[in-house]
């Protein structure tokens, strides 16, 4: 299979010698919350662009490194910031990372956004549990040779978000006081916003938000055993549902906002995930 083996293999290598051990649970911080990663124990943190296969991430509020730790004893590897197929980066490169963190020794995903609200219940600043996903990209990180060191040509997709997981979540935010909504994510290429009409479209095909990430990434991670989580950050409401114009800008703002928050959930599922592992 082309040389993704070759370059995996020098990835992992090459983080074992930094000093990353094998992680309970891996983490992806989108927009805004990339400094969580900063509160692990013991760091140890190595920039996408020294490790094989990987690359610089280009996008504010995105690192770009991965990040080796521990929250509560549970060991943690933690992408400060992803890639995103509107950077330039094919679906194929962005599954690389998953596979990577799998390679490492994850045995559980989180994966964290920010997304705008497409139904019209939600506010800027909720946070949504994301029960299911339309990949609206075009794309699909799985199309050319499988990786079948990873997992099958055909995986199963019907519970890419797991559902004890999810369980898991609800149990937390309810713990902390934190209103948690639920709801499906629909992932487009960017990086223009969407038009009010497309927005409509999208409401009447039944999704809660949209964003430009996430999908690739949980589609990788399934088809490589992963169990994942996913939680979004509503930080605007979509074209069209608003009066307001859209920005990248007002993104990072609303979720710095929300940023104690969100934060604050996704350290303590980090560490149930982790304690509560298969």
């Amino acid at each position: 299979m082309d040389n993704t083996y070759k370059l995996l293999d020098e990835a992992v290598a090459l983080l074992r010698r930094r000093g990353f051990g094998q992680p309970r649970v891996a983490v992806i911080l989108g927009s805004g919350l990339g400094d969580l990663a900063d509160g692990l124990a013991a760091p140890v943190a190595v920039d996408y662009s020294e490790i094989p296969g990987f690359a610089p991430s280009t996008v504010p509020g995105h690192a770009g490194r991965l990040v080796f730790g521990a929250w509560e004893g549970v060991s943690v590897v933690a992408m400060q910031g992803r890639y995103h197929g509107y950077e330039g980066y094919s679906q194929r490169q962005i599954a690389f990372a998953l596979w990577t963190l799998a390679a490492l020794g994850a045995k559980s995903l989180l994966v964290t956004n920010a997304a705008g609200g497409l139904n019209p219940e939600f506010r800027p600043g909720d946070l949504m549990l994301i029960a299911d996903h339309i990949n609206f990209t075009g794309g699909n990180p799985l199309i050319g040779p499988n990786p079948q060191r990873f997992g099958p040509r055909f995986p199963d997709l019907s519970r890419a978000y797991s559902p004890r997981l999810r369980e898991i979540a609800r149990e937390t935010a309810r713990e902390l006081g934190i209103p948690l909504r639920e709801g499906v994510y629909l992932a487009v290429t960017g990086p223009c916003y969407e038009t009010p009409a497309e927005i409509r479209s999208f409401r009447r095909l039944g999704a809660d938000a949209v964003g430009m990430s996430t999908v690739p990434e949980v589609i990788a991670a399934v088809h490589a055993g992963l169990e994942v989580a996913g939680i979004s950050c509503i930080t605007n409401m979509a074209a069209g549902m608003g009066a307001e114009k859209l920005s990248h800008e007002e993104v990072i703002e609303a979720a710095a906002r929300v940023k104690s928050k969100f934060a604050a959930l996704a350290a303590r599922l980090i560490v149930r995930i982790g304690r509560d592992a298969k």
